[in-house]
This record gives C-alpha cells, structure tokens and sequence, in this order.
C-alpha cells in the first residue's frame, strides 16, 4: 500500500485563500465578495492587493448572490464566500433563479461545512448543503480533502465556465496530496489500489479513508481507495471500474447519507452494476456542539467508522 505522509496540518479554507491571491494577481477579471467574513474565509490578501475588485456585502447573502449574478454581465468571474450554511441554506432562492438558472458563471464558496464547524453548533453545521446543490441543473459541486488540493481547486474553478459550487471547512486538517497536483474538475483520483473492497470518500473523509486502508491492511484487506473531489459531475467511470474490480463498496462524506456522495455513487450503480455499499455519513441528523473530533467521533465520521463498514459490507459480497 502507498504511504501518505500528513505535511503538516492545515486548514482547507486557508488553501481557498492563498488561491484567491494568487488569482488576484493573474486574473484581472476574478473579484471578490463576502459577507462581513473575511477573515474567516482568509482573503484579506487578496482585498489588500486589491480594493477596487471587493465588495463587502455585509450581512445580506441574499444580495451578495444576486450582486455575483450581475457582476458577470460585464464578463467578472465573482466569487462569493460566506459560511457553507449561509451560503446555500440561506439563499437557495436566489442561486436557483440567478446563478443556475441563469447559467451565471459565479463561483459561490462555502467556507465552516460539515460538523467540523464544531463548538458552533447544529445551526451553523449544514449537512445537507452538496444535496441542495447537486440537485441545481448545471451547478458543479467541488469538495476537496485538504490545503492543497483546496487551492487547486479555487485556481481550477476559475478558468471553469459556469456556476460552481466549492465546499471546504474549518478545523486544521492532515495535507497530504501533493502541491503541485493536476486538479482536474470532475476527475476522482485512485490512491490507492485494492482488491477487497472500494472506499470512496470526499473532503475531510479522505484521510480517513487512507488511514483506514492502512489499518485493514494489517488484517490482511486489501481496499482500494478513491478521492472523489467533484460530486458533480461525478466521475462514474472511476467508480464502476473500481467496483466491478472488489465487489463491494464504502462511501465516507461529511454529510447526511441522504443527498450526497454516496446517494451518487448508489445511483450509479442501481443503474450500471448493482453491488453491496455501506454509507459512512451522517444519519439523518442536525449536529450539535461539540470540538470537531469528538463530533467526528460521535457521528461515526472517521478511520474507526470506515472500517467497522468495510468488514460489515464484505460479508455481503
């Protein structure tokens, strides 16, 4: 099994802003709105560099969507940032009609997902948020695993045509793929190869994923591990044919079970090649406070979940 080595921990949100500098600089079009978070979504660099391409919404989401729609009429390629719950939950309406019914080439990205939010609590937790957009005619939904890939990915949906939705949190993470990795929208990633049983998990998962792999390895399972960064489009191909090669499969998302990564990959397969999944998701729930480890752990997101779901779909196959 290949090693994945943690570079040192960092947060996801941190890989969006680093990105956004760096687009500040090489795409005089790019501009920048928030909503009374810059810090949080770590773009002060980037306002420093250039006030005139910011706008501070305040705290009005609703407005920030529309203003993003509108700024691309004159050929801007706006990105609005806010809070994951704010930025879906709240304005729902107004990306629907605005952005994707639009087509509008507005990148909306949500900072503070999942349950990692932490001590924050159920209110500001969205677990339903990759549902809400992937279900949008036309919306990609982007959930990268770490800070590099998370700067990958803000530099890739900028050249992208077209309303997309990218998804990252809060908490300081494992960074583990590689700087200078190819980010390729729609595209999952093989980490490694298996022959028992297929882990397929996205954004903060991944890790755990890799650690879980390592672990059954030691039991003597071999499991084959995708990074599924792009929930839409998802990269069916990958999915089938690592499937069709182990026979059963395991989905691991921050997120609730219904609406998600694994919902995709169940559809794919009802339709292309029936096989034993489990889900390593949230149940169904709103979250509650808490640090994000021991909610990860409540929840059943994390190593110990994904194994305990391998050996439960194995028997299965």
């Amino acid at each position: 099994m290949k090693k994945y080595t943690d570079q040192g921990k960092n947060d996801t949100r941190s890989g969006y802003g680093a990105a956004m500098t760096e687009l500040g600089r090489s795409h005089p079009n790019v501009v920048a709105l928030c909503a009374d978070l810059v810090a949080s979504l770590k773009i002060q660099d980037f306002i420093d560099e250039n006030p005139d391409r910011f706008f501070q919404t305040g705290i009005a989401e609703a407005n920030m969507m529309g203003m993003a729609a509108g700024l691309t009429i004159g050929g801007k390629i706006p990105f609005a940032s806010t809070f994951a719950n704010f930025a879906t939950g709240r304005v729902y309406d107004q990306i629907r009609q605005s952005i994707a019914y639009s087509g509008k080439n507005v990148k909306i990205c949500a900072s503070h997902a999942g349950i990692t939010l932490g001590e924050d609590g159920a209110t500001h937790q969205i677990l339903e948020d990759i549902g809400m957009m992937k279900m949008l005619p036309g919306m990609t939904v982007i959930n990268p695993c770490d800070y590099n890939q998370t700067k990958a990915a803000t530099l890739a949906i900028a050249d992208y045509v077209g309303p997309v939705y990218l998804r990252f949190g809060r908490p300081k993470v494992a960074n583990f793929t590689p700087v200078d990795q190819k980010f390729e929208i729609g595209k999952g990633l093989l980490l490694n190869e298996g022959t028992d049983v297929t882990i397929i998990a996205t954004g903060h998962l991944v890790w755990e994923a890799l650690k879980a792999a390592e672990s059954l390895e030691e039991q003597g399972i071999s499991a084959e591990v995708l990074n599924i960064h792009t929930i839409k489009p998802l990269d069916e191909e990958a999915v089938l044919k690592s499937v069709k090669k182990t026979g059963c499969v395991v989905s691991a998302e921050e997120h609730n079970y219904l609406g998600g990564l694994g919902e995709s990959i169940a559809r794919t397969l009802a339709v292309h090649y029936p096989a034993p999944q489990e889900f390593v998701a949230t149940q169904d729930t709103f979250g509650e406070s808490g640090t994000p480890a021991d909610l990860m752990e409540k929840y059943g997101l994390n190593n110990k979940a994904i194994e305990k779901a391998v050996l439960k779909v194995m028997k299965r196959k």
